[in-house]
């Protein structure tokens, strides 16, 4: 009987013992400010706009069809995630005047997820914005500005060139 119990019972309970020691990985899902930041800072290009006037949407215009200056529709917004909320915008490839700065507005940007609204700088509008994210994943990021006055809103679609 002892025989028994050694080689059955022992190997079983130790068996049973290291087998209840693995830990689980559970997948991590970004938050929306991670997915706009990364762990560190992301850079983001505008790549389309979409106008929507009293229901009635335009076709999606790639930015580099408007008829706007491409020392603004080429600039780049990055998105830190520090404390602070950083958010810088620097020139493009195309530079409006060649003595300007790289980095020519220093702002801060605000998340809130309860209504998905991201307060923004754009360079092409030259303001901060109340903006409604339509959707923000790792690849792309859209969003909404609706007009106040009026039953009109912009939708703007960008597209991350670096993350870090």
């Amino acid at each position: 009987m002892r025989q028994f119990l050694r080689f059955l019972l022992i190997p079983g309970v130790v068996g049973w013992i290291l087998g209840g020691c693995s830990e689980k990985i559970e997948p991590v899902v970004p938050t929306y400010s991670q997915l706009l930041t990364g762990t560190e800072k992301k850079t983001w290009k505008m790549v389309s706009i979409q106008i929507i006037d009293d229901g009635n949407a335009s076709q999606v215009i790639p930015v580099n069809q408007l008829n706007a200056n491409p020392c603004i529709t080429d600039d780049l917004l990055t998105f830190y995630a520090d404390a602070e909320h950083k958010l810088e915008v620097s020139e493009g490839a195309t530079k409006c005047n060649a003595g300007d700065p790289d980095v020519y507005v220093t702002d801060t940007w605000t998340l809130v997820n309860a209504n998905a609204s991201l307060q923004f700088y754009i360079p092409l509008l030259n303001g901060v914005y109340p903006w409604k994210i339509k959707n923000l994943t790792a690849q792309t990021m859209t969003v909404e500005y609706y007009f106040p006055d009026i039953n009109a809103s912009y939708r703007f679609t960008f597209n991350p060139v670096t993350t870090k």
